[in-house]
């Protein structure tokens, strides 16, 4: 909830200028009269009607005197704001919670309360409130919806007064603001095990040390300040100085999802475009693995992460891994194409390390680019990429086959450097291409190359056994 300020009407006398603001407020019926009352005021004079002068006056002066004391109105309401939620998915509904109360001694009169939104979220919402009594209040509240990601302001809000004849309205506007926040879809991802016991990480992980607390099997020298209950007698009477047990610490699996933001990468915009459905992806992988307890890190072509994620990236277990999860799909939600031309800074960033899984949602990649992320594999314990044609994806679909995709080189060269690489048709579901890239790892053989399943690995066993028989028998 944030609290929206009182409006007074001293804040309209800023401007120097009292009188032209409250004839700036004059409303059509206003002018009107005022426009009639000036001309009988001339037809009486020329005519010599001092009645027709009369009313000309009254006509004239009716839409001024409104004007002064609608102007000279010292209403004092405060207003405040809350969104329920705060952070809404692409295609998802927020409420918004409008609440004014009078904190003056006076009641007010008609008000009219609308508050400024983005165009993409919906038309601007009014309200109209009747009297509020002193010390009353009143709510209203409105939905938005967008299907564009972005970070959206809501405000400020503006009250609009009008007298009881009409003749007048002025707008006072408070003073703050709050922020909508549209983060990227996010969908389920089914539990699969797409690295195995690739280098020690995922659900096959080895684990050279057991759980949190356990103490290691070889002790270390003694050093100030260690704790003397931990001293390991044994070793330190085999030794000849004073030994004690090493704690152990726990060892968590890392997962890096890398995002192409290429300009270059990518064609097309909207909702369904090729860059949306990656940035969706994206999203989806990273929740998926910080519920899997998983330290996750995001990281763009850029070789830029997450404001304020650690060295092994955010953890996913405990009462931080919602925050985690808050701050990255923040960063998603305003994510923007990039300038650049290569992968080469996120090289950079991932040659540092060993990066555990590695999942990649790239767009178009040229020979060069290729080779540059094929390299990337050798500093992870899995790697899976899911490479987005622009071409494919910007075709409309027709029962005629276009052209065969460029990609398909880019794939294979992917492949062969031990990638799971797949690569996502226009508007396919991340589930299903999910669950292709975990059929894919299973199917693969030995060397990585997908295919050589367990019927493959079977018929090749029995044929190096028959081979052995032929040797032996001969």
């Amino acid at each position: 909830m944030s609290t929206a300020g009182t409006p007074r009407a001293e804040d309209e006398r800023g401007d120097r200028g009292g009188l032209r603001t409250a004839l700036a407020g004059l409303t059509t019926r206003g002018r009107s009269f005022l426009a009639a009352g000036v001309a009988a005021a001339i037809c009486a004079y020329v005519l010599g009607q001092p009645d027709l002068l009369r009313v000309g006056l009254l006509l004239a002066v009716l839409p001024l005197a409104c004007a002064t004391v609608l102007y000279r109105t010292r209403y004092r309401v405060s207003g405040s704001r809350r969104l329920s939620p705060a952070r809404v998915p692409a295609g998802g509904e927020a409420r918004v919670h409008l609440r004014m109360d009078n904190v003056s001694r006076l009641p007010t009169g008609l008000l009219m309360l609308q508050d400024r939104v983005p165009y993409v979220l919906g038309p601007r919402p009014r309200f109209v409130l009747d009297r509020v009594e002193p010390g009353g209040r009143r709510e209203v509240s409105y939905r938005v919806r967008s299907d564009l990601r972005g970070r959206y302001p809501l405000g400020p809000l503006q009250l609009r007064l009008s007298d009881p004849f009409g003749m007048c309205e002025l707008t006072r506007s408070f003073s703050t603001f709050d922020n909508l926040t549209v983060i990227p879809r996010v969908e389920a991802l089914p539990p699969v095990r797409l690295i195995g016991e690739a280098k020690g990480y995922g659900d096959g992980r080895q684990r050279s040390l057991a759980l949190a607390g356990e103490d290691d099997v070889i002790p270390r020298g003694y050093r100030y300040g260690d704790d003397l209950r931990r001293v390991h007698w044994r070793s330190t009477a085999r030794y000849g100085e004073l030994m004690v047990r090493r704690e152990e610490q726990p060892q968590r699996a890392r997962c890096t999802v890398l995002l192409d933001t290429r300009a270059i990468a990518f064609r097309g915009a909207g909702p369904d475009s090729a860059f949306e459905w990656a940035v969706s992806g994206a999203a989806s992988v990273l929740v998926h693995m910080l519920e899997r307890g998983f330290s996750v890190r995001l990281l763009t072509d850029t070789g830029n992460s997450v404001p304020g994620e650690g060295s092994d990236g955010f953890a996913g277990s405990g009462p931080e891994s919602a925050d985690a999860a808050g701050l990255m799909m923040d960063t998603l939600a305003v994510i923007d194409h990039s300038d650049g031309a290569g992968l080469s800074r996120a090289y950079d960033v991932l040659r540092g390390g060993n990066e555990g899984l590695l999942v990649a949602f790239l767009g178009d990649l040229d020979e060069a680019q290729a080779a540059v992320a094929a390299k990337m594999r050798q500093r992870s314990g899995g790697a899976v990429a899911f490479l987005l044609d622009s071409d494919a994806w910007l075709r409309e679909p027709t029962d005629v086959p276009g052209p065969a995709a460029p990609g398909g080189e880019r794939l294979r060269l992917l492949r062969d450097a031990g990638w799971t690489a797949l690569s996502v048709p226009r508007g396919a579901s991340l589930t299903e291409v999910w669950r292709q890239a975990d059929r894919d790892r299973t199917s693969a053989g030995p060397t990585g190359t997908p295919g050589v399943g367990a019927a493959g690995a079977a018929a090749f066993g029995a044929a190096a056994q028959g081979a052995a028989l032929g040797e032996g028998r001969s």
